[in-house]
């Protein structure tokens, strides 16, 4: 993902079931009037006790996925969803930092260039066309792909025009020199800012060592020494190619009918430029473990660990997410939170993270900790994931990650907004339309065995590249393990 716009969501614990249950009781209550006596009969079905959700599964939104392809080589996702009078469009390209080549930022300043013009209007006519329809634009690029997407109302004399704009943006912007001038300044102030930022400096020096010359090693939103020499004629020509029909997945969800999301599809396809689908990258190379450390004058030192991890059709990607998720995917109870911050007080926060991609992606420890325990937590960190694939999960931990996936999963698609990133995801990737009911079953399945074999098969405690930021000072012994830590964690993180 780009290090500037890269967003994690998750959700966690408590708040996972809380949230579950109140989405299914809402779902599941009949419609009622607003002035409906007090006293009315309860529903036969109605929930009388939290108790007895136990041992029942939650319900699930059943998607009936809709795909097909537009003469222009455009691949189409779509779930109708009549429940509210809207509906959400995504345009997904292969045209992340990725496809760069020898000029890193091309591809980030394309899409930040979108909107910024179309013939008769300026940014501030666009940004006001789509709010006069009650319309919302969105976009961003990310290492694989670049996006846009459209939220709108279904109506016909809403619609409309709001897709004629998008269109326009997406396919036919101007790319007009002042506004280049000035995303171009935005950016180099950015990196400015970057070198004050020591999660910045460990993650971008953590994707160079990971990656070397590989695509996904340099910076997604580029330089200070390349922004400044890219050209308007770059731009077009980036454009051209990137954005290009044959090189763009479609997703739609909402109030739409077939006849209709064909319509739009036709239109919206017809409106890029026309060209085939780009290449995905090489695979990468193997890096050398070791670590690298910036000096940096601060209280607390940024460890980031890393190596490569899959891409995101690898079959053992179910089994993967449920033992990261026991590692330190998730809040507190995994074992990276419960060492190091819960045991020890060390840090805020840590956790791990796979993020598969075209070809391989990274998978990622990252915390802070106080300067003076860094090389110490280091260690722990190191041991930690060494012990785990070594004795694998508990089956109580297993059983415990299993039953949280199990009820976080309707979330994934309880929104039109998130079924369309999802389908958005299924088109970019080429993962089966069953995709989602696919992973959720076979995550269910796993056994202990499993979830370890898969995590050695991909991961090695001594193939870690690691990048560590902050002060030079002199080290202190780790304190013990105990239920109550001496030193509670920094209630804020630096930075």
């Amino acid at each position: 993902m780009s290090d500037r716009s890269a967003q994690r969501y998750t959700l966690f614990g408590v708040a996972i079931i809380a949230a579950v249950v109140g989405t299914a009781l809402l779902l599941a209550r009949p419609a009622q009037s607003d002035n409906a006596p007090a006293s009315a009969a309860r529903p036969a079905n109605a929930l009388q006790s939290l108790a007895e959700l136990d041992g029942k599964a939650p319900s699930r939104r059943q998607l009936n996925i809709q795909d097909w392809t537009t003469k222009e080589g455009t691949r189409v996702l779509f779930v109708e969803a009549h429940e509210l009078p809207m509906f959400d469009l995504r345009l997904t390209f292969a045209a992340g930092s990725s496809q760069d080549g020898a000029t890193p930022g091309l591809a980030t300043l394309t899409n930040a260039m979108l909107n910024e013009g179309v013939a008769g209007k300026d940014v501030t006519a666009i940004a006001e066309g789509f709010e006069g329809l009650g319309a919302d634009f969105g976009n961003g690029s990310y290492r694989d792909m670049a996006v846009a997407s459209l939220r709108s109302l279904s109506a016909a004399d809403k619609r409309e025009p709001a897709l004629k704009l998008f269109t326009e943006v997406v396919g036919q912007p101007t790319f007009p020199e002042d506004a280049l001038k000035r995303i171009k300044n935005q950016l180099l102030a950015g990196f400015e800012y970057e070198k004050q930022n020591p999660g910045k400096l460990a993650g971008k020096t953590l994707f160079a060592n990971l990656y070397g010359q590989h695509p996904y090693g340099h910076p997604s939103d580029g330089t200070a020494q390349t922004i400044p020499g890219i050209t308007l004629e770059q731009l077009r020509a980036f454009h051209g190619k990137a954005y290009a029909a044959g090189n763009a997945v479609i997703a739609l969800v909402g109030d739409l009918s077939r006849s209709e999301a064909e319509a739009i599809a036709a239109q919206v396809s017809a409106g890029l430029p026309k060209g085939p689908a780009l290449a995905k990258p090489a695979q990468p190379v193997e890096p050398k473990p070791g670590v690298t450390h910036i000096d940096f004058p601060s209280k607390q030192t940024h460890l980031m660990l890393a190596e490569l991890g899959i891409d995101r059709n690898d079959p053992d990607w179910a089994a993967l997410s449920l033992g990261n998720q026991i590692l330190g995917g998730g809040a507190f109870g995994t074992r990276l939170m419960s060492e190091v911050r819960e045991k020890r007080g060390l840090t805020y926060g840590v956790y791990s993270v796979f993020s598969p991609m075209q070809v391989r992606g990274p998978f990622m420890i990252n915390l802070q900790t106080r300067a003076e325990l860094s090389e110490g937590t280091l260690k722990l960190v190191q041991d930690i994931l060494a012990d785990y694939l070594k004795s694998g999960p508990t089956q109580q931990e297993l059983d415990d990650a299993k039953r949280e996936l199990a009820g976080s999963f309707p979330l994934s698609n309880a929104s039109n907004a998130s079924i369309v990133g999802q389908l958005g995801a299924i088109g970019f990737y080429n993962l089966p339309l069953s995709w989602l009911e696919d992973f959720m079953q076979q995550s269910q399945a796993l056994t202990v065995e499993q979830v370890k074999a898969a995590m050695n098969k991909h991961l090695a405690a001594d193939k870690l590249v690691i990048v560590t930021v902050g002060p030079k000072v002199e080290q202190k012994p780790l304190p013990a393990p105990t239920d109550k830590p001496a030193e509670q964690p920094l209630g804020v993180p630096e930075h």
